[in-house]
C-alpha cells in the first residue's frame, strides 16, 4: 500500500509540474529563465543504495539507486576502479529508449583508464515501481516536457552522487550522451558548472528537425496520424528543451559525433547544430548510422576525455 501511495504521489507531482509550465502559446523564455526549468534542491538527501554485482580485473560493477527530486528513485549502474583514487567521474546518458546498460562496456574500459562511471535510467526506463512513461501520442506535451525535465534533473543529481564519493575528483567530471542523452548533455553543458567537458553523440538541433523534416517511416507515420495544429502545439511546448537553445551558452568544450548515415535528421540540421555551439568545440563524422557503432568513435571519445579529465594511457586499446 505504501508503494502504491508513493507512486500516486509521484505521478501527481509530475502532473503538477506540467501544469505549472505555462501556456505553449507564450513566447519561449530567454536563456536566463530557461535554466530555471532544471532547478532542484541540491541539499536534499541522495539516499544512495548500492550492491556489488560483480568484481573483477580491478573494478566493481554496482547496482545503484538514489532519490529523485520529484519522487521515486533513479536506478543506475556504477563502475568503479579499485583503490582510493582520486579518479575522474563520467556520467552517461543513453539514447531515448535505451537504459543504463548501453554504455556499460565503455564504462568498464574507462574504469581501467582511471574513471568511475555512473550510468542512469531515465524516468521512463527506471526499475519498477518507479517508472513513469511518456505519453503514447502527442496529446500531452506539457506532461512529456515535465518528465523530460525530470530526466535532466536526475542527471544533475547523478553529478551530485559522483562528486560526493571520496575516490572521485569533483574537478574532473565529464558527461557522455547519445541521441536524447546528447540533448540532455547540451543542456547540462550550459546549466551545470561542474562538468569539464561533454561528448554529444548523434544529437539533434531541435525536435522539429525530426518531427517535421525527417523521412524516417516512424516519424512520417506520426505526422500523418495527427493534425498540423496538434503537432505545432506539441513542438511549441517541447521547444524549451531544444538543444540549440543551450549550446550557444555552453560553459565547456564540446565534442560532437555525427553519423553520415543518420536516419532521424539530415546533415543540414547537424551542421547548423554544430555552428550554433560556442567554442571550444570539435565535430567528427563516421560512416555509420544513428547507433554510432564505429570503433573509432569510441577511441575518439577516449582521446577527448583523456585530454579534459585526465584519463590514464592507455587501457582502452585505442593507443595511437
Amino acid at each position: 500500500m505504501r508503494v502504491v501511495s508513493a507512486i500516486a504521489a509521484f505521478v501527481i507531482a509530475i502532473s503538477s509540474i506540467a501544469s505549472a509550465q505555462g501556456s505553449p502559446a507564450q513566447p519561449v523564455p530567454d536563456f536566463g529563465k530557461l535554466v530555471h526549468q532544471f532547478d532542484y534542491d541540491a541539499k536534499a538527501p541522495l539516499d544512495v543504495r548500492e550492491n556489488i554485482i560483480e568484481h573483477k580485473d580491478g573494478f566493481t560493477i554496482r547496482d545503484v539507486s538514489y532519490a529523485s527530486p520529484q519522487g521515486g528513485r533513479v536506478s543506475a549502474y556504477m563502475v568503479v576502479p579499485d583503490g582510493n583514487g582520486p579518479y575522474a567521474g563520467i556520467l552517461f546518458g543513453p539514447w531515448g529508449p535505451g537504459n543504463r546498460t548501453e554504455f556499460l562496456p565503455e564504462a568498464i574500459r574507462y574504469a581501467k583508464a582511471g574513471a568511475a562511471s555512473l550510468l542512469i535510467d531515465y524516468p521512463w526506463t527506471r526499475t519498477p515501481p518507479w517508472r513513469i512513461n511518456l505519453s503514447s501520442g502527442l496529446d500531452k506535451p506539457e506532461f512529456d516536457r515535465a518528465v523530460e525535465i525530470l530526466a535532466v534533473i536526475d542527471l544533475r543529481r547523478g553529478l551530485d552522487l559522483l562528486a560526493s564519493r571520496q575516490n572521485v575528483d569533483p574537478k574532473r567530471l565529464a558527461y557522455v550522451g547519445h541521441s536524447w542523452g546528447a540533448q540532455w548533455g547540451a543542456i547540462l553543458s550550459a546549466v551545470d558548472k561542474r562538468i569539464q567537458t561533454a561528448v554529444l553523440m548523434c544529437g539533434v538541433r531541435e525536435a522539429a528537425d525530426m518531427y517535421l523534416r525527417n523521412p524516417d517511416p516512424d516519424f512520417a507515420a506520426t505526422r500523418n496520424s495527427t493534425t498540423p495544429e496538434r503537432l505545432e502545439h506539441y513542438l511549441a511546448v517541447m521547444s524549451t528543451l531544444d538543444a540549440v537553445r543551450y549550446v550557444p551558452h555552453s560553459r565547456v568544450p564540446l565534442l560532437f559525433q555525427f553519423a553520415r548515415f543518420e536516419r532521424y535528421f539530415d546533415a543540414q540540421s547537424m551542421d547548423a547544430y554544430f555552428e550554433a555551439a560556442r567554442s571550444p568545440k570539435k565535430e567528427l563524422w563516421y560512416d555509420t548510422g544513428h547507433e554510432l557503432n564505429d570503433p573509432q568513435a569510441l577511441c575518439d571519445r577516449y582521446d577527448w576525455l583523456r585530454k579534459y579529465v585526465r584519463l590514464w594511457p592507455d587501457a582502452t586499446g585505442c593507443a595511437k
